[in-house]
């Protein structure tokens, strides 16, 4: 059975930085996606960033410029690099693979705090 292993989250000050990590445990065959979602309390998960199997990424307007996401697929792992992190990028940071069109994996999020 495939999962995805994140890993990096942590507590930071206010203009720091933090490095995800998410892994599969097993094979997944025709990723097409790979992408980071958060969770803040009391509010819906939202999409933060995205890459394509092509390549090509997209990012949430409030993370622009400041996250970048990354892959290595050769081992099938996808990385999330915050930096100028603020307060309002506290969170539960989910890692989602997007395989043959229809099928998800979701990783079982980690941790994001960041204080002012």
């Amino acid at each position: 059975q495939v999962q995805l292993v994140e890993s990096g989250g942590g507590l930071v000050q206010a203009g720091g930085s933090l490095r995800l990590s998410c892994a599969a445990s097993g094979s997944i065959f025709s990723i097409n996606r790979m992408a980071w979602y958060r969770q803040a309390p009391g509010k819906q998960r939202e999409l933060v960033a995205h890459i394509t199997s092509g390549g090509s990424t997209a990012y949430a307007g409030s993370v622009k410029g400041r996250f970048t996401i990354s892959t290595d697929n050769a081992d099938n792992t996808v990385y999330l690099q915050m930096n100028s992190l603020k307060p309002e990028d506290t969170a539960v940071y989910y890692c989602n693979f997007v395989a043959l069109g229809i099928i998800n994996y979701w990783g079982q999020g980690t941790q994001v705090t960041v204080s002012s």
